[in-house]
């Protein structure tokens, strides 16, 4: 029972995320004079329609139709001549480049705006943080001293990675391909370089516990001030986006197989066990909007990239032919952009699919 009720949060906090994306597109189109035909709340069937009337400072002429449909699963917000040019002077396709970058823009923002907040609100709870200084070594680890690490080292870089919270530091020597690492300490005030420092992973014994890692032992724990605790959030916020970047990078390289890819229904099931897997259902709750702040940056990201279909790859066709037109006074013909973004959105409906089918068969295997 308890797995369902976080299944449910989770499908209804992915619709939170999808429509407070289109919430940005629909108030900043709005706020530029760009006519909106409608605005959704979820998708499918309609439960309630209405059209606001003049007197409403944000609307023309009862020009928008607002919706709340049957599934939240997200929405959507319909603008005129998105996709060609209708004739229409305050169509989107009408628009003077900037306004169409800041309409694209505000989705992404809206999302990575809504995961900062959630990882604010998360640290606001937090008193206390373990600090990335060093205060013990296991028994086995061969490299203390001045030319080495030593007691009170504060890790401040790993491999031109800046360590903002304590779990940076584990995330980025785990990458460590045993070649050597990086590492940028603080000690006595003084910034210390150790290049191509020796780290590799073994088991050793700490405390009466066998543990399997690099024998560096952080131990202080700091009080945080409500300003600390806000800064934390934004620490994590843009560790997040830091994630998501290796993420592409190790995909693109190899490293992450394309196998492991998961779509909605994968991110939900795993959101649902850890929450229905947590101590208490306090901690539950909070572990499942830890993931979807995680989730909320991550479709920030994402939908950045330069790629058709996605509010990035229309940027990329607005810079483009800006630059087109200034060197030879001509425009890509809207419908043929049209044709991009389309066929693109086929592919990536493919792809969903096939990542979902993927996804179900992990589950019930």
């Amino acid at each position: 029972m308890a797995r369902f009720l976080y299944i449910l949060l989770a499908i209804l906090l992915f619709g939170v995320l999808i429509a407070i994306h289109e919430f940005g597109h629909f108030i900043t189109a709005k706020l530029l004079g760009v006519k909106v035909n409608e605005f959704a709340i979820g998708m499918g069937p309609a439960l309630w329609q209405s059209r606001k009337g003049k007197n409403e400072p944000w609307d023309n002429e009862g020009e928008t139709l607002y919706s709340l449909r049957l599934f939240p699963v997200g929405g959507y917000c319909a603008m005129e001549g998105e996709d060609e040019d209708t004739g229409d002077p305050r169509a989107f396709s009408r628009q003077k480049g900037w306004k169409k970058v800041v309409i694209l823009c505000a989705g992404s923002f809206m999302n990575f705006l809504l995961g900062l907040a959630i990882a604010v609100v998360l640290f606001l709870g937090v008193t206390q943080a373990r600090v990335p200084v060093i205060t013990q070594f296991a028994g086995e680890f061969e490299h203390q001293g001045t030319d080495g690490l030593m007691v009170g080292d504060r890790i401040t870089e790993v491999d031109g990675h800046g360590i903002w919270l304590y779990a940076d530091v584990q995330n980025y020597l785990a990458r460590n391909d045993g070649q050597g690492v990086d590492l940028v300490v603080e000690r006595d005030g003084e910034r210390v370089v150790l290049k191509d420092f020796p780290m590799s992973r073994y088991k050793y014994e700490f405390e009466g516990n066998l543990y399997q890692g690099f024998g560096l032992i952080f131990g202080q724990v700091e009080d945080l001030s409500i300003p600390a605790r806000i800064g934390q959030g934004f620490a994590q916020t843009l560790d997040f986006v830091r994630m998501v970047w290796m993420s592409l990078g190790d995909l693109v390289t190899g490293r992450v197989a394309v196998s492991e890819l998961s779509g909605v229904i994968g991110v939900v099931d795993v959101v649902s066990e850890v929450g229905a897997n947590s101590a208490t259902a306090a901690l539950g709750v909070q572990n499942v909007f830890y993931f979807m702040a995680l989730i909320a940056v991550n479709l920030a990201v994402m939908n950045m990239l330069p790629i058709p279909a996605l509010d990035g790859g229309r940027i990329f066709f607005v810079l483009l032919n800006g630059l087109i037109y200034a060197v030879a006074r001509r425009r890509i013909p809207e419908k043929y952009e049209g044709y991009v973004h389309a066929g693109a959105f086929v592919v990536l409906l493919a792809l969903m699919a096939v990542v979902a089918l993927h996804d179900v068969w992990n589950i019930f295997a």
